[in-house]
């Protein structure tokens, strides 16, 4: 085997390990990565039109979208970007950081390009890639109860409930 093949193989992220620690299932993580996708592409389009003016702001508001784009691409779907070398590493160690960490990491580089010039453009461009960061930050606050479980938690609290009230009361006479 040469070296590439193994740095390809240590690079390569483990799907067994990487979806059974954070409880995501495989149609929301698909989402989450279509997501990706699709808010790298708006930013980069948004960020190049953006670039087509003579404020400052504006142009440094593109030209982070553009690099938010790069890096959306490079954690979600590092086959766009193969004339990268270290892609799939970059890709792997995206692939082991939590949800939450994902969901900041994408929120706060949405939310920057709009400080910098609050126009439509930056609003449009980077909503998509905001949402991205809201999807993982939603994975992050885990999975619901069924509504059996709820109800017999309610259950005990009431009978809890019920057995102070009667405590108290027989207390008292």
């Amino acid at each position: 085997m040469s070296s590439q093949d193994e740095q390809f193989q240590a690079a390569a992220p483990d799907p067994a390990a990487s979806s059974a620690d954070d409880g995501m299932t495989w149609w929301y993580r698909w989402l989450c990565r279509i997501a990706g996708v699709i808010g790298g592409m708006s930013c980069a389009c948004a960020g190049l039109w953006n670039c087509v003016t003579i404020n400052p702001m504006n142009i440094a508001a593109g030209v982070w979208m553009m690099l938010n784009a790069f890096i959306l691409f490079l954690c979600e779907a590092p086959f766009c970007c193969q004339f990268i070398e270290f892609a799939n590493a970059v890709s792997a160690r995206a692939d082991k950081l939590r949800p939450w960490q994902k969901a900041a990491f994408y929120c706060g580089m949405a939310v920057f390009p709009v400080i910098l010039s609050l126009t439509l453009t930056t609003l449009f461009g980077n909503a998509i890639a905001f949402a991205t960061g809201v999807l993982y930050g939603l994975s992050a606050l885990g999975k619901k109860g069924d509504a059996i479980s709820y109800a017999r938690i309610h259950q005990q609290q009431k009978q809890m409930d019920e057995e102070k009230l009667t405590g108290t009361m027989e207390g008292q006479a």
